[in-house]
């Protein structure tokens, strides 16, 4: 089995964000990159597909050098190839996913997972493009997976409750937090991934669909306000949240 693994390099949800002098980006001095948290339940997928029926797993980001750091990870959890395309950021979620489409063409892929989501950009767009691209079912919000053959049962999440799937191979899984547990990597394997070989291209050139307009920063919290229990105070509660929350 061929199993591909799309992951992506994100801002750690502790880094404090500040925006760019252009408006449209994030300032990236000072800012610490990990791997998105949504996909490290993606390797440990395609690691565990790999334990049980055999095959290969192969990891790939699109980015800058810097998300060589990334596929270090993977490669210390113990993927078999990770793969580099570089990108100066001026991809968009389309053309990620067609990058990320190209090498599940190339390797012949028969399952390619990707997190549910980046926790930057939160679109939850790319799974279901790579699937369009490659004319592939897609399943999203994965919290649970069994593959037979060339039959995919999975469960999803869906408001309020639980969803079950079937499909068939190949396919595209976008995989939720509970799929599994991810392994943690052993410090000797740590050590190794350091001196194994990362395959790099370049991105193919693609339009860009969307267009980040400008980026803002949530507005501070207001200060709070105590009440105490006398009728009076119930009646400017009941005011305040009427002309200021306007929630009733």
């Amino acid at each position: 089995m061929n199993i591909l693994v799309g992951i992506s390099q994100v801002p750690d949800t502790t880094t404090k964000i500040a925006i760019g002098a252009d408006g449209k980006s994030i300032d990236t001095k000072g800012v610490k990159f990990i791997l998105n948290p949504y996909d490290e339940f993606a390797i440990e997928e395609g690691l565990r597909l790999k334990e049980k029926h055999g095959g290969a797993v192969s990891v790939v980001t699109v980015g800058g050098e810097s998300a060589k750091e990334i596929l270090r990870t993977a490669l210390a959890m113990q993927v078999d190839k990770a793969i580099l395309v570089k990108d100066g950021g001026s991809l968009d979620a389309f053309g990620v996913a067609s990058q990320l489409a190209d090498v599940a063409k190339e390797i012949s892929a028969d399952v390619v997972i990707v997190g549910r989501q980046s926790i930057d950009f939160d679109s939850f767009q790319v799974g279901p493009m790579v699937a369009e691209l490659l004319d592939m079912p897609s399943i999203t919000m994965t919290s649970k997976l069994e593959i037979t053959g060339s039959s995919v049962s999975a469960e999803r999440d869906i408001e309020g409750g639980k969803e079950t799937i079937a499909a068939s191979l190949p396919c595209v899984i976008s995989a939720q937090k509970g799929l599994n547990e991810p392994r943690y990597p052993k410090l000797p394997d740590i050590m190794k991934a350091k001196s194994k070989p990362i395959e790099e291209r370049a991105a193919t050139s693609i339009p860009a669909r969307t267009e980040v307009v400008s980026l803002e920063l949530p507005p501070a919290k207001g200060k709070g306000k105590i009440l105490g229990s006398t009728d009076g105070d119930i009646e400017q509660l009941l005011k305040l949240l009427h002309e200021e929350a306007k929630v009733i």
